[in-house]
C-alpha cells in the first residue's frame, strides 16, 4: 500500500509560481505511475499531469502545457508539480495519486491511491 501526502500549496498572484510536492511511503513507489489532479468548487476532479514510473513519459492536460512540469525523484519517494504563469482558473485543490498500471492514466478511476490534497489559490 502507498500513502501520499501533498504540500506546497498556497495563495499566489496571477503570473506567479508554486511547486507542489507529494511524498510517498512504501518501498514500491518507483513502480507506480504518478498523477496530479485538481478539483475546483462545484466541478469534477480534473486530470492535470502524469508521469511514468521511470519519469521517461509525461502527459499534460492542454490547459497547463508549457506552464506546468511534472517530475519525480524515486530516491526520495517524491513527485513534484512545478506550476508557472499561474492563472485564476488554476485555483483548486490539487491531489496526487498513484497508479499501479504501466501507462499513467488520465482518469481518476485508473488510480489506486490518493493524497488528501493541497489548496492552490491564484488571485487576479
Amino acid at each position: 500500500q502507498v500513502q501520499l501526502g501533498e504540500s506546497g500549496g498556497g495563495l499566489v498572484q496571477a503570473g506567479g509560481s508554486l511547486r507542489l510536492s507529494c511524498a510517498a511511503s512504501g518501498r514500491a513507489f518507483s513502480s507506480y505511475a504518478m498523477g496530479w489532479f485538481r478539483q475546483a468548487p462545484g466541478k469534477e476532479r480534473e486530470f492535470v499531469a502524469a508521469i511514468s514510473w521511470s519519469g521517461g513519459n509525461t502527459h499534460y492536460v492542454d490547459s497547463v502545457k508549457g506552464r506546468f512540469t511534472i517530475s519525480r525523484d524515486n530516491a526520495k519517494n517524491t513527485v513534484y508539480l512545478q506550476m508557472n504563469s499561474l492563472k485564476p482558473e488554476d485555483t483548486a485543490v490539487y491531489y496526487c495519486a498513484a497508479d499501479r498500471g504501466v501507462v499513467p492514466g488520465t482518469v481518476p478511476l485508473e488510480y489506486d491511491y490518493w493524497g488528501q490534497g493541497t489548496q492552490v489559490t491564484v488571485s487576479s
